[in-house]
Parts: structure tokens; C-alpha cells; sequence
């Protein structure tokens, strides 16, 4: 059955992890931020009059902490999903939050991936917490990644006319995928030109993450139509049904680059 959009109250007190999710979410189509406050006792207060489906709450919060903000949320919102995103690494700290009645526990850490993963767990009715507490999970464990990458060089010219140029890279893991298309995309984005990049959810919003850590302003990019983050496996009809445009058509896009992922 598909997922219809999942509201959702964002309650942290660090304004640049708060911006780091709205990047993160805005990879996905069915979830949608409706709401924003750093102080837990706020927090209570507008899951009461917003009623989300989902609630991120950090523990660290002032006025009232994340756990005791997540016992008076179950009272004032009852059907609201709560996971945890926290710095706290204790499995102790972890199994008191999950006590609350809270489904997840992701920590901070453990970036977009970790992130998603387990809004994906919790909003499939399954408890979820981070691999990296060394704590038993219902989801795999993420592997350990060795960075690496191979290149091979784009194609050149032939019978004296200017070909279509492609560039070809391996990657052999998620970290260096992430850099290398992060890296291209960050240079089109500056140059003016527009990008689009075809990925799975993970990627995107990692590349997401990556270009926001490097100055990029995404939000920008995205309002003023520069920068199309697209789902891979929904976007390939798109794109063959653009290869039936006509010429005039193709040039008014501009010089539209593509990334896939």
C-alpha cells in the first residue's frame, strides 16, 4: 500500500542539525516537516495542537529533556511516532528513552543513512535503534566502507568533430559515490548551470548533506530550480519520454547535466 505523506514536528535545540534534516526530508516525497522548536516543554505543547504522525526529538533539550518531553507527549498525542535523534552513544540513555513508549533511537552520528532508516523502521511499525550502540536491532547492520575510486576518463573527439563527452565513475563504496557526485554537482551549482541527480534515497540525501557542508546553498538551488534531487527508479519513464522532445524544446532547457546514482 503506498504511504500517504507523514507529517512531521522536528523538536532540537541545534539549529544546524535542524537544517540538516529539513535537507535530509526534503529527499522524500511522502515526508513533510510541519512544524520546528527547540525547547522540549514547546515541544509538548505544539505536538498537542499539531497532532504529526511522527516526532524526531532530540534529549538534550532545554526547559524539559527528550525523555520527559516523550512521556507528556504519549499523554497529549497518543497516536504520534516518536524516535529519538540524539549525541548521547549510552545504551543505557537508549533503553530509558525507548521506555517512554518511543519506537527508535537513532544517533546523530550516524548521519542521513542512520537517519532515514529509521524513520523507514518506525513508520513500518518495527522498533529501531542506531547499529552503532552495539545494541541488537531489528535492521542490519550498516558494513564498514573502505574509501576508494576508480576513474575512467571521458571519451574524446572522432572524425574531427566534437563528440558527446561522458565521464565514467567506479566507485567502490557509498562515502567516495557520495564525494565524487557531491563534488559535481557543488561545481554546476556554482557555475549557474542547472543538475539533475538520479539516486536512491540514501544517496540523495547524503549528497545533500555533503553540499550543504561545502557552502552549497540547497534550499536556494531547489526553489530557484537549479538542483532536481529525483528518485532514480521513478524519474527513468521521465527521461524516456524526453528523448520524444523536439529539438527547439531540448535547447530551451539550457545545458542541463545529469547525475545517476
Amino acid at each position: 500500500m503506498e504511504r500517504s505523506i507523514v507529517r512531521i514536528l522536528l523538536v532540537d535545540d541545534y539549529a544546524p542539525w535542524r537544517r540538516f534534516v529539513r535537507l535530509t526530508l526534503r529527499t522524500q516525497d511522502k515526508l513533510k516537516i510541519i512544524g520546528e522548536v527547540g525547547d522540549g516543554m514547546e515541544g509538548v505543547a505544539l505536538a498537542q495542537e499539531l497532532q504529526p504522525d511522527l516526532i524526531l526529538l532530540d534529549i538534550g533539550l532545554p526547559t524539559l529533556n527528550g525523555i520527559e518531553a516523550a512521556r507528556q507527549i504519549r499523554k497529549v498525542s497518543p497516536t504520534s511516532k516518536i524516535l529519538f535523534l540524539t549525541q548521547a552513544r549510552s545504551a543505557d540513555i537508549a533503553k530509558e528513552a525507548l521506555t517512554t513508549g518511543a519506537s527508535g533511537y537513532v544517533v546523530k552520528s550516524d548521519g542521513a543513512i542512520g537517519l532515514l532508516n529509521g524513520i523507514r523502521a518506525v513508520l513500518d511499525g518495527k522498533y529501531f535503534v542506531s547499529a552503532s550502540l552495539g545494541c541488537k536491532s531489528l535492521a542490519d547492520p550498516e558494513e564498514e566502507q573502505v574509501r576508494d575510486q576508480r576513474q575512467v576518463e571521458p571519451l574524446g573527439e572522432a572524425d574531427g568533430r566534437t563528440a558527446h563527452r561522458h565521464k565514467v565513475n567506479l566507485f567502490s563504496d557509498d562515502s567516495a559515490f557520495v564525494d565524487g557526485v557531491a563534488g559535481f554537482t557543488g561545481a554546476i551549482l556554482k557555475s549557474g548551470s542547472p543538475v539533475v541527480v538520479l539516486a536512491t534515497e540514501s544517496h540523495r540525501a547524503s549528497i545533500v548533506l555533503k553540499l550543504s557542508q561545502e557552502g552549497v546553498d540547497v534550499d536556494a538551488a531547489v526553489e530557484e530550480k537549479l538542483f532536481f534531487p529525483l528518485a532514480a527508479a521513478d524519474s527513468l519513464p521521465m527521461f524516456r519520454m524526453a528523448e520524444h522532445l523536439t529539438e527547439e524544446a531540448v535547447k530551451a532547457q539550457g545545458n542541463l547535466r545529469v547525475g545517476v546514482g
